[in-house]
Formats: structure tokens, sequence, C-alpha cells
């Protein structure tokens, strides 16, 4: 069995915005987080400065494939960008189906994506602003 790799905590989480200019203001104005990076208008990335919240815009709303469901994915940080493919071959070990193979993305983020057992979906991510905190 090879070692688990380590993760540094749940500091990342990804949220579903039916009214994606009323959460983004809570979160902002209410709550303090300041914009860390916003790629486009439907996506906004937070952070209070040691984690990473992101607002993801419902198109048309809430629909049924979200209904009840604000949680988009939740993210465990990890400290280096390696570590994402060493827990990707990790979980292969353990027999567990990835959802997205570990990939880079347009930020410099690298994550790969599984399921847990009732089909919540975990990230593993490792995030340059909140990775090393």
């Amino acid at each position: 069995m090879p070692n688990r790799p380590p993760h540094r905590g749940l500091r990342h989480l990804a949220l579903h915005a039916s009214d994606f200019g009323a959460m983004r203001r809570f979160y902002t104005d209410v709550l303090g987080f300041a914009v860390e990076w916003e790629p486009d208008e439907d996506n906004v990335y937070l952070t209070s400065g040691v984690d990473n919240l992101a607002l993801h815009r419902v198109p048309g709303g809430r629909g049924p494939e979200h209904a009840g469901c604000a949680l988009d994915h939740l993210g465990l940080v990890v400290r280096r960008s390696e570590d994402v493919d060493a827990w990707a071959d990790y979980l292969r070990w353990c027999g567990i189906e990835l959802a997205a193979a570990p990939r880079t993305h347009r930020d410099g983020a690298r994550s790969l994506y599984l399921s847990d057992p009732d089909g919540n979906r975990v990230q593993i991510i490792h995030h340059p602003p909140i990775s090393d905190k």
C-alpha cells in the first residue's frame, strides 16, 4: 500500500449561485471576502486570505439538476502541484475512479476531481495563493 499523500485541509468551497449578484455582494460586502480572480461574468473566486470560495452562476437560475443543492464541490488543498498527481496515483490504487484526471487550470492551479460515496464532488487542488498558508 502506498503512503497516503498529505493535504492542508478543507479551505476551498465552490457554490452554485442562482442570484449571482446577491451572492457576490453578500460574501464581499457583508462577510468581507476579497475578489481573488474573476475569469468571466459567470465565475468569481473570493478569499479571506487563507481560503478560496468560488461562486459559479447557475444559467437561468436554479435548474432541476441543482434543485436544493448549492454545493458545486469541496476542495482539499495540497502544498505542491505534484501532490495532485500523487493523490491521483493513490486514489487509483485504492480503486477510486477519478471524475476528472489532474489538469492545470487557467489561473495556474492544478487539481483533480472524484466523488464521495454520496456523490458529492471532491476536488484535490494546489491553489498557489493559499497552498503555502
